[in-house]
């Protein structure tokens, strides 16, 4: 089977960095460069003219115009199948977090390697997420602060069904839809629509927002040693 070709954009204020993360991305076989933008407006302006949609977008977070956060907020809202990749400097909690809550769906250093760079692109692109244990362990300390965002109260036993819990789970533990229809012996579809129902019923925004339902209710264990 041809690896599928992963569509990206970039947008960050500094020329010299879409320089360099394009000139390490184009010569990933299965990655495409579509467009550069310098800041989130005009991000979203390339979106709404451009022939074809990114798959994944490597987001700074500060910018002018429009920062970071208020650019995945809007993508969320007008673009929800585009996978946003936070791409910064800044490596504090609360950026982590605020990028986190509104959809990101991973969070890295500009100082990682390009190896990191091309890993998480393509654990996002097949999964839907993707977070470093130092990630996991911030988004938990933030579910447990008392001023901590609430995505949702105590787990009903009614609100999900038994393969339901199953499938999420199985995302939670990073397994891509193909791997959960051959783990469960049932079709693709049939685990995208158990995904479709988990998101509307867990309220979670997207993949990166079940993880976090999923760190919520202990179905991802975090390392004591971290």
């Amino acid at each position: 089977m041809d690896t599928p070709i992963i569509k990206i954009a970039i947008a960050d204020d500094e020329a010299l960095f879409r320089a360099g993360m394009s000139f390490i991305l184009t010569r990933v076989k299965n990655f495409e460069i579509i467009f550069e933008a310098e800041n989130g407006s005009d991000l979203i302006e390339k979106l709404k003219v451009a022939p074809e949609q990114p798959d994944v977008i490597l987001m700074d977070l500060k910018m002018p115009l429009l920062n970071g956060v208020e650019c995945t907020k809007i993508l969320q809202k007008e673009y929800p199948e585009i996978k946003v990749i936070a791409v910064t400097s800044y490596d504090g909690k609360s950026f982590i977090t605020n990028m986190i809550d509104v959809g990101a769906s991973s969070y890295l250093l500009k100082n990682t390697s390009p190896k990191v760079v091309v890993h998480t692109i393509n654990e996002v692109y097949d999964k839907g997420f993707y977070y470093d244990e130092r990630v996991l362990k911030i988004i938990h300390e933030n579910l447990l602060s008392a001023k901590s965002k609430r995505i949702k109260s105590d787990l009903d036993n009614n609100l999900l069904t038994k393969r339901e819990k199953e499938i999420l789970e199985l995302i939670c533990n990073q397994y891509t839809t193909n791997e959960i229809a051959d783990k469960l012996f049932i079709s693709p579809r049939t685990v995208e629509g158990h995904r479709n129902n988990l998101l509307l019923k867990t309220e979670s925004k997207n993949v990166a927002g079940l993880v976090i339902y999923g760190i919520q209710k202990k179905l991802i264990e975090l390392s004591p040693d971290f």
